[in-house]
Protein backbone atom coordinates (compact mmCIF):
# COMPACT_ATOMS: atom_id res chain seq x y z
CA UNK A 1 0.00 0.00 0.00
CA UNK A 2 1.44 3.66 -0.92
CA UNK A 3 2.20 5.75 2.22
CA UNK A 4 1.70 9.27 2.82
CA UNK A 5 4.13 10.96 4.69
CA UNK A 6 3.75 14.71 6.87
CA UNK A 7 6.86 14.33 9.16
CA UNK A 8 7.71 16.11 11.94
CA UNK A 9 9.74 19.54 11.23
CA UNK A 10 7.53 19.96 8.48
CA UNK A 11 4.87 22.61 8.62
CA UNK A 12 1.21 20.31 7.89
CA UNK A 13 0.66 20.72 4.35
CA UNK A 14 -1.79 24.08 3.53
CA UNK A 15 -4.06 21.62 1.84
CA UNK A 16 -5.47 18.58 0.33
CA UNK A 17 -2.34 16.90 -0.39
CA UNK A 18 0.57 14.93 1.56
CA UNK A 19 4.30 16.01 1.64
CA UNK A 20 5.35 12.96 0.31
CA UNK A 21 4.30 9.21 -0.97
CA UNK A 22 6.00 5.77 -0.74
CA UNK A 23 5.28 3.63 -2.84
CA UNK A 24 6.58 0.21 -2.42
CA UNK A 25 8.57 -2.35 -4.83
CA UNK A 26 6.41 -4.05 -7.15
CA UNK A 27 3.52 -1.32 -7.72
CA UNK A 28 2.75 -0.70 -11.21
CA UNK A 29 3.08 2.67 -12.06
CA UNK A 30 0.97 4.99 -14.32
CA UNK A 31 2.51 8.14 -15.30
CA UNK A 32 -0.63 10.22 -17.42
CA UNK A 33 -0.55 13.20 -19.82
CA UNK A 34 -1.44 16.53 -18.38
CA UNK A 35 -5.32 16.47 -18.63
CA UNK A 36 -7.29 19.59 -20.31
CA UNK A 37 -10.78 19.92 -19.49
CA UNK A 38 -12.13 19.02 -22.93
CA UNK A 39 -14.91 17.27 -23.21
CA UNK A 40 -15.51 13.85 -25.09
CA UNK A 41 -17.03 15.71 -28.21
CA UNK A 42 -14.14 18.30 -28.29
CA UNK A 43 -15.88 20.73 -26.67
CA UNK A 44 -14.02 22.99 -23.19
CA UNK A 45 -16.37 24.38 -20.96
CA UNK A 46 -16.48 28.07 -20.42
CA UNK A 47 -15.68 28.01 -16.67
CA UNK A 48 -12.90 26.68 -14.72
CA UNK A 49 -15.01 24.71 -12.21
CA UNK A 50 -16.86 22.90 -15.36
CA UNK A 51 -13.10 22.26 -16.83
CA UNK A 52 -11.91 20.75 -13.50
CA UNK A 53 -14.03 18.45 -13.07
CA UNK A 54 -13.61 17.18 -16.90
CA UNK A 55 -10.15 16.83 -15.66
CA UNK A 56 -10.59 14.79 -13.47
CA UNK A 57 -13.27 12.92 -15.21
CA UNK A 58 -10.51 12.35 -17.76
CA UNK A 59 -7.95 11.02 -15.24
CA UNK A 60 -10.45 8.75 -13.71
CA UNK A 61 -11.53 7.07 -17.06
CA UNK A 62 -7.17 7.05 -17.74
CA UNK A 63 -6.86 4.90 -14.20
CA UNK A 64 -9.95 3.13 -14.87
CA UNK A 65 -8.16 1.62 -17.88
CA UNK A 66 -5.27 0.78 -15.98
CA UNK A 67 -7.25 -0.58 -13.39
CA UNK A 68 -6.95 1.81 -10.98
CA UNK A 69 -8.45 4.52 -9.06
CA UNK A 70 -7.95 8.24 -7.44
CA UNK A 71 -6.67 6.44 -4.33
CA UNK A 72 -3.85 5.09 -6.33
CA UNK A 73 -2.40 8.04 -7.38
CA UNK A 74 0.89 9.12 -5.45
CA UNK A 75 1.57 12.58 -7.23
CA UNK A 76 -0.61 15.43 -8.64
CA UNK A 77 0.85 18.05 -10.66
CA UNK A 78 -1.84 21.17 -11.54
CA UNK A 79 -1.37 24.51 -13.33
CA UNK A 80 -3.76 27.22 -13.70
CA UNK A 81 -3.67 30.85 -15.61
CA UNK A 82 -5.15 32.72 -12.59
CA UNK A 83 -4.76 32.83 -9.15
CA UNK A 84 -8.24 33.88 -9.74
CA UNK A 85 -9.48 30.03 -10.42
CA UNK A 86 -7.71 28.70 -7.15
CA UNK A 87 -10.94 28.90 -5.11
CA UNK A 88 -13.03 26.44 -7.97
CA UNK A 89 -10.47 24.62 -8.56
CA UNK A 90 -9.61 23.21 -4.91
CA UNK A 91 -13.12 22.86 -4.17
CA UNK A 92 -13.59 20.47 -7.33
CA UNK A 93 -9.93 19.11 -6.97
CA UNK A 94 -10.91 18.19 -3.32
CA UNK A 95 -14.69 16.53 -4.67
CA UNK A 96 -12.92 14.05 -6.80
CA UNK A 97 -10.12 12.87 -4.57
CA UNK A 98 -12.13 12.28 -1.91
CA UNK A 99 -9.73 11.32 0.91
CA UNK A 100 -6.75 10.57 -1.35
CA UNK A 101 -3.52 13.19 -0.79
CA UNK A 102 -1.24 12.79 -3.33
CA UNK A 103 1.91 14.74 -3.28
CA UNK A 104 0.77 17.91 -5.05
CA UNK A 105 2.18 20.80 -6.87
CA UNK A 106 0.02 23.92 -8.15
CA UNK A 107 1.50 26.58 -10.22
CA UNK A 108 -0.17 29.55 -11.94
CA UNK A 109 1.31 30.07 -15.66
CA UNK A 110 0.89 32.39 -18.26
CA UNK A 111 -1.06 30.08 -20.55
CA UNK A 112 -1.77 26.55 -21.54
CA UNK A 113 -1.77 24.97 -25.06
CA UNK A 114 -4.54 26.38 -26.26
CA UNK A 115 -6.40 29.91 -24.91
CA UNK A 116 -9.75 28.19 -23.83
CA UNK A 117 -8.21 26.07 -21.41
CA UNK A 118 -7.90 27.46 -17.48
CA UNK A 119 -6.78 24.21 -15.97
CA UNK A 120 -4.36 21.72 -16.82
CA UNK A 121 -3.60 18.29 -14.30
CA UNK A 122 -1.50 15.16 -14.64
CA UNK A 123 -1.34 12.80 -12.52
CA UNK A 124 1.35 9.68 -11.00
CA UNK A 125 -0.49 6.34 -10.01
CA UNK A 126 1.12 3.29 -8.33
CA UNK A 127 -1.18 0.23 -7.40
CA UNK A 128 0.38 -2.44 -5.07
CA UNK A 129 0.09 -5.54 -5.81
Amino acid sequence: MNRAFNPPGVAAPAGSYSHGVEVPAGARLLFAAGQVGTNPDGSVPPDVGQQTDRVFENIKAILAGAGMAMEDVVKLNALLISPDHLAAFREARNRHLGACRPASTLAIVAALASPAFLVEVEVIAAKTP
